[in-house]
């Protein structure tokens, strides 16, 4: 039987430009990594129907939205559409005090403002291996207009240039690859010495 690590867990931050298979990735990380967990983001907007409180958001007014940002207890957060959406520093902090590891999967910005908060975080850049590909993996989507993907590609190449941000960097050339990648990181982020240290103090002469 496997135990579970009881030592504090990681905090994996994963970002790249749209259409680079992100999603994926982390859906098949935690597929094989049972103490790999994704983190519940808070938001100002409504409940839809089936939606429930602390799976699927954490529901807050906006006061209390706002409260969480004045006392530092957001990790990163965003406007839009009138409404707030962010990661909440609770939620993260309950599951790596409990031993799992967990994944945000988050744009450019909001991984910058983590890193502000969380400096000690896991950042993985997640990329395509070339802007063709990318191309033609938009385009294979079939759901948007070439303006539209014109745009993508722009952004995409911009967002590249904050590659060295970042502590990894994920060619995603094949799925099973790209999550094996991830799985190597961990475990290398496990066996950092500054990661365990405080579990050997007194051992040392």
């Amino acid at each position: 039987m496997i135990m579970k690590d009881k030592k504090q867990g990681l905090l994996i931050v994963i970002s790249g430009p749209s259409g680079t298979g992100k999603g994926t990735l982390c859906l098949e990380l935690l597929r094989r990594q049972k103490f790999v967990k994704v983190s519940v983001s808070c938001t100002t907007r409504a409940p839809r129907p089936g939606e429930t409180e602390g799976i699927s958001y954490f529901f807050r007014t906006r006061e209390e939205f706002e409260h969480l940002i004045k006392n530092d207890q957001m990790l990163e957060w965003v406007e839009f559409c009138g409404n707030f959406y962010g990661t909440p520093r609770f939620a993260v902090q309950q599951l790596l005090e409990a031993g799992y590891d967990v994944v945000l999967e988050i744009d450019i910005q909001g991984a910058h403002q983590v890193k502000q908060h969380y400096p000690e975080g896991v950042f993985i850049f997640i990329a395509p291996p070339s802007v063709a590909v990318l191309s033609q993996r938009i385009h294979d989507r079939g759901t948007e207009s070439e303006e539209i993907i014109r745009e993508r590609l722009a952004k995409a190449i911009q967002e590249m240039n904050c590659l060295s941000e970042y502590d990894y960097l994920v060619v995603n050339d094949e799925i099973l690859n790209g999550v094996d990648k991830l799985q190597s990181i961990i475990i290398a982020e496990k066996c950092r010495v500054k990661r365990n240290c405080p579990y050997f103090k007194g051992d040392i002469k």
